[in-house]
């Protein structure tokens, strides 16, 4: 197709803010939900909503929006009620909570209804079932409201907080274990335990033929009937409240997106806090329209779309940026800018440049920016932006057209929330377990009496084996822990090195946590080494030994670099207070405690002490700006860092 010329697209009609945009929808529909969470609140969830908010007996609109950090929800709300021009109760649900609630010309207790929905329902309760609570107590009137809000609010400091509704992965993996462990377990311990009872009253077997099959007959018995108890018990069949979506709810936001960029090669999520003003969007349009008609250049299109786990892609841009590309049909270089936490992502198609540095070798200062980029609202994205088309300007062209190989598919949406049968996982390793130990229990009682009498023969117990370091995590480890946890790693990596001839990701490790001791393993047992620099060498020593082993990961837990290699990536809190989130590389456990008990995350954030505080702790980024920072971009960065702070190229 032919791409449209960026300056006709730049006299296109001008983009509305966030407000007006979201005030024209609550004019088409006063139950608007977004299209940028279908894996946790698909659009089919707008009757339900609807439905509820007939039930307030006020004009009600509700905005379901995704998580915005630094966004205040009742500016917003006030924004959208001004442009709107009709009086009612506002209702501001980000994800799964109702997170502000305003009455403009009625009187509702929107205030202590939103207190009661946040404090009497778990984190995993979902928003059709937090915005049920709320038109609950909208209904009970202005006093009612007020003494359960304060009710609430004070079970919720006196440490009373809900119960989660939901389990995750690793529960059901635990349940299935346990149900295979009784269901083996009991009825040969009651068969064992039988016959030796028998034996301690001198018989082999009942007098009554009849009497014979009690035993064998108990024994199926319960075993049916935990086979038939234990579904019952363990009903759940899904890890969180979310609906499945639908396809054409999988590709809305795609299909949006594919369309504005056909209309203009700069697309700005009209749901978003805008970033870009119009004197970056005129210098943007700009550069692309030089780029394009530069020799080796082409078409760029650039997005302007938040990148959430609960979206189509999952939170990945790469396949977003396939599913875009696949969608406008043209090629070029797609740009995706989160305008939310800053990222920048770039992709190649069919132009003579090379993909691996577009999708891999950006510098960071595009990619992520630096301290300056966190503090600003629109993370200097503008400035980021224009500094892209500058690298893309200079960058080398190839003899032919590349283009970024097909991404793996997102995690099935469906699948996602679905918990795996109970009589599955686990559940044939517990089997196994149950026979063992009900064996283990029925020798322990008919040979009880005659071990005892051979401990007490012997005259001294027998040596314990002796056992190598653990792997362990702690959340504030101490000093001496570091030290010796830190020697103790880099030694055993160095000793499995067989010779130099023994090179590549390993040894980059290695050579990476030998420049943080300066060349000497035994600095890592000196008091003056900072914890920070400890915990760098511990990780990249674990991950040195796991790439020797074949079982290498490039992401390691940003939770707790101590916990080992990452498996997802995840919005999680990173604060006690309030609802501050980020986005991490996370391991399975903590993976589970972001899904099923969120506020659960900060206090598993690895902590180190402070230099300027005293004893004082801190999560690990904020207490070093050393290499240790670089973790939550995977260990590869790491390396780069280390190499970087000292100097070494």
């Amino acid at each position: 197709m032919k791409a449209v010329d960026t300056a006709d697209a730049a006299d296109a009609v001008d983009a509305p803010t966030q407000a007006a945009y979201l005030a024209d929808r609550l004019r088409e529909n006063p139950v608007y939900v977004t299209d940028q969470l279908p894996r946790e609140v698909p659009r089919s969830t707008a009757p339900g909503f609807a439905g509820l908010a007939k039930k307030t007996g006020v004009p009600t609109y509700v905005l379901v929006l995704p998580t915005w950090s630094g966004t205040d929800g009742k500016q917003l709300l006030g924004a959208v009620h001004d442009r709107l021009g009709r009086d009612g109760l506002y209702v501001l649900i980000e994800g799964t909570d109702v997170a502000q609630a305003t009455a403009w010309g009625v009187r509702v207790p929107a205030e202590a209804a939103a207190t009661v929905a946040l404090y009497e329902l778990p984190y995993d309760a979902g928003p059709v079932r937090s915005f049920e609570r709320f038109v609950e107590v909208i209904a009970q009137g202005e006093a009612k409201a007020t003494a359960r809000a304060e009710a609430a609010r004070e079970r919720f400091r006196g440490g009373d907080e809900p119960a989660e509704m939901y389990i995750g992965p690793s529960d059901r993996r635990n349940q299935s274990f346990l149900t295979g462990i009784l269901l083996t377990g009991v009825p040969l311990s009651i068969l064992l335990l039988s016959r030796f009872a028998r034996r301690l009253r001198g018989r082999r077997r009942p007098k009554k033929p009849v009497l014979r099959w009690i035993v064998p007959g108990a024994a199926l018995a319960s075993a049916a009937a935990i086979a038939l108890t234990a579904p019952v018990v363990f009903d759940q069949t899904t890890s969180s409240a979310a609906e499945p979506p639908t396809p054409a709810e999988l590709s809305a936001r795609v299909e949006r997106v594919a369309a504005g960029l056909k209309q203009d090669p700069v697309y700005a999520d009209p749901e978003s806090p805008r970033v870009l003003d119009t004197r970056q969007l005129d210098r943007l349009h700009k550069r692309i329209r030089d780029f394009r008609r530069s020799e080796g250049g082409g078409p760029v299109f650039v997005s302007v779309v938040p990148q959430t786990p609960e979206s189509e892609s999952a939170g990945d841009p790469w396949l977003f940026t396939a599913a875009v590309h696949a969608k406008v049909g043209a090629d070029g270089v797609y740009i995706v800018a989160d305008p939310d936490d800053g990222t920048i992502d770039a992709y190649t198609y069919g132009l003579r440049l090379d993909s691996s540095r577009m999708s891999s070798g950006l510098p960071e200062r595009v990619t992520s920016g630096d301290s300056s980029t966190d503090e600003a609202d629109d993370h200097r994205l503008g400035e980021r932006l224009d500094t892209l088309m500058t690298y893309l300007d200079k960058a080398p062209r190839t003899d032919r057209p590349e283009s970024e190989p097909t991404p793996p598919p997102a995690p099935n949406a469906e699948a996602e929330h679905s918990l795996p049968p109970l009589f599955s996982t686990d559940f044939r390793p517990g089997l196994f377990v149950g026979a063992a130990l009900a064996l283990l229990l029925s020798g322990a009682v008919a040979g009880a009496t005659s071990i005892v009498r051979r401990l007490l023969r012997r005259s001294s117990p027998a040596p314990e084996p002796a056992g190598r370091l653990p792997f362990t995590s702690p959340t504030e480890p101490s000093a001496p822990y570091l030290r010796r946890t830190a020697y103790a790693e880099l030694n055993a990596l160095r000793g499995e090195f067989t010779g130099p001839e023994e090179r590549g990701r390993a040894w980059d490790h290695l050579d990476a946590a030998m420049l943080l001791v300066d060349g000497d393993p035994g600095r890592a047992r000196h008091a003056g080494t900072d914890p920070a620099t400890l915990v760098a060498v511990i990780v990249l020593a674990r991950a040195g030994r796991a790439a020797l082993s074949g079982e290498a990961a490039d992401l390691c837990c940003g939770v707790n670099p101590l916990h080992g290699p990452a498996a997802h990536r995840h919005h999680v809190r990173v604060s006690a207070e309030g609802n501050a989130r980020g986005l991490l590389p996370v391991c399975e456990p903590c993976r589970d405690t972001a899904v099923a008990e969120p506020g659960g995350i900060p206090a598993r954030l690895l902590k180190l002490p402070d230099p300027s505080l005293g004893s004082t702790r801190l999560p690990y980024y904020e207490a070093t700006d050393g290499p240790l920072t670089a973790v939550p971009h995977g260990i590869a960065r790491l390396v780069d860092k280390v190499r970087e702070t000292a100097g070494v190229h």
